[in-house]
């Protein structure tokens, strides 16, 4: 077997090609290890009748920049030239065989650089001439930051549904391709444009799906004036077929109103016997799996540890569980979303609207309210499994508020805050507000603040208890004085008959 370097590499990466192309690069022969190479204009005599030879690379087609590829030409036994012609180059790279046995050759890049990429076809010489040129071979280098893919609405989805997926970059990429990883290598190329959030994308329908459509993909993106030279590939997503088994559980073992930093676990499981689950982020980058533990309840579940907490934690998650490991996924359990606090700057007040006492049953309106604008607010109860509320602004009084009713009831008891969000994000809030609390005692329920920080606040409520107190005093004096009223008057009556008898 015979070996030839094709290029030279070098010490140091050039720069990336920008959208005007780059650098001219003129590719950089060295001495070429093998005897009867020869190298010249492309002049040929094609022979009739010549099975056609097969060109193609090892590790891939797609190379990352500075790592080796190797490219083979296969032919017949009687070949004894194979030449590899380069598509916009003058020169050709021939080899000479040197063992009858073999039928093939290969040419080797030691180190994969921007000139080396484009389209190349190969070609065999026999007794009875020159064959006919191979099925072209692209070989691209990769260099650009990689995108992002995701899949829309999700990447398990029910069979027989379609599914669109989405390879998006905030680079100025004009072209995007998805490629199916496995044996045939399947590929789409679409034209990109410019989402609403600024980033160039291409939506790539697939489906109707079945079970054996399951599959892996990667995209890629480049430039319409450097074709051979991608982006990095985006991370791997999993393409996988859900069916009608019960849809399993899932919640979080903390608020899923949390601080970035914070700790986050998920928690998905099923009474059903699901030996492993998968976690789903919608518009997310792919699937976390992990195997399913039984519990001492005889319930399987996995937990799914999202710590320390990220922005970009915030979103809307679903979980799935399946028996084994060939099995399709079960339906999806309900959505669960995770908000993330302190990413708008402003804090919201929230106050209460009704008498300090009122009676069981009755409701009560936790008014949140900011000067900022906020498209909608959101309402917490802490310590509980109690319902996120969330309601549209409405605008009053040069405010942006939201009125939230709540009935009064022991159910409700605990301390409350609110916060807002944009429209651009719902699942990123502000800081939120200072709390409310609802505290239920006997058959009265009172409102009431907890002591802020501020002196003149502290004052201010100190104040106000004392003139409820005097209030209260000055109603039990009342009634004792018309109590005393009342005993003097009867005892006033008992003697008077005494009285008259005596006279």
């Amino acid at each position: 077997m015979c070996l030839s370097v094709l290029w030279a590499p070098r010490s140091h990466p050039p720069a990336q090609p920008g959208p005007g192309g780059g650098d001219a690069m003129t590719p950089i022969l060295t001495t070429l290890l093998c005897f009867g190479l020869s190298l010249g204009p492309r002049t040929q005599v094609q022979a009739e009748n010549l099975l056609q030879p097969i060109l193609w690379a090892e590790p891939g087609p797609v190379s990352t920049w500075n790592k080796p590829v190797t490219l083979w030409c296969q032919g017949t036994q009687e070949a004894q030239k194979y030449r590899l012609d380069k598509d916009g180059s003058s020169m050709s790279r021939i080899i000479s065989k040197t063992l009858d046995s073999e039928n093939k050759v290969k040419f080797s890049i030691p180190a994969m650089q921007w000139e080396h990429a484009g389209r190349y076809h190969c070609y065999y010489q026999s007794p009875a001439g020159w064959s006919k040129p191979s099925d072209p071979l692209e070989l691209v280098v990769t260099g650009y930051s990689r995108p992002t893919l995701s899949a829309l609405p999700s990447p398990v989805v029910t069979s027989g549904v379609n599914v669109t997926l989405r390879c998006a970059s905030r680079l100025g990429l004009d072209r995007f391709t998805l490629i199916e990883e496995g044996t045939h290598r399947l590929s789409w190329t679409l034209d990109s444009h410019q989402h609403n959030h600024g980033k160039f994308q291409a939506l790539f329908p697939m489906g109707p799906l079945i079970f054996s459509h399951r599959g892996t993909f990667r995209c890629y993106g480049y430039q319409n004036n450097t074709p051979y030279v991608w982006s990095e590939p985006s991370d791997p997503l999993q393409l996988l077929v859900s069916g009608v088994s019960r849809k399993p559980s899932l919640l979080t073992l903390q608020s899923p109103v949390v601080a970035p930093g914070e700790n986050l676990t998920l928690q998905c499981g099923s009474d059903v016997g699901y030996v492993r689950y998968a976690l789903y982020k919608v518009e997310g980058d792919g699937l976390l799996q992990r195997p399913g533990e039984q519990s001492q309840a005889g319930l399987s579940q996995a937990n799914f540890t999202l710590s320390p907490v990220r922005v970009s934690h915030g979103g809307q998650y679903r979980c799935y569980g399946a028996h084994n490991v060939s099995s399709e996924w079960s339906a999806p359990s309900d959505p669960l979303d995770i908000l993330i606090t302190g990413q708008i700057p402003d804090r919201p007040s929230l106050s209460v609207q009704l008498d300090p006492t009122v009676a069981s049953g009755e409701n009560v309106t936790l008014l949140c309210q900011s000067r900022s604008p906020m498209f909608s607010f959101l309402l917490t109860k802490e310590g509980t499994a109690y319902p996120l509320l969330r309601l549209r602004f409405t605008y009053r009084a040069q405010q942006y508020l939201a009125e939230f009713p709540i009935p009064v009831t022991s159910a409700h008891t605990g301390t409350y805050r609110c916060y807002g969000s944009h429209s651009s994000n719902s699942y990123l809030l502000s800081h939120p507000s200072d709390p409310v609390e609802l505290v239920v005692s006997g058959a009265a329920e009172t409102l009431n603040r907890p002591q802020e920080k501020s002196d003149s606040k502290t004052a201010s409520h100190l104040q106000d208890y004392t003139v409820e107190n005097l209030i209260r005093m000055g109603v039990a004096g009342f009634i004792l004085v018309v109590l005393g009223i009342l005993l003097f008057e009867a005892q006033h009556r008992q003697k008077s008959p005494q009285d008259a008898a005596r006279r």
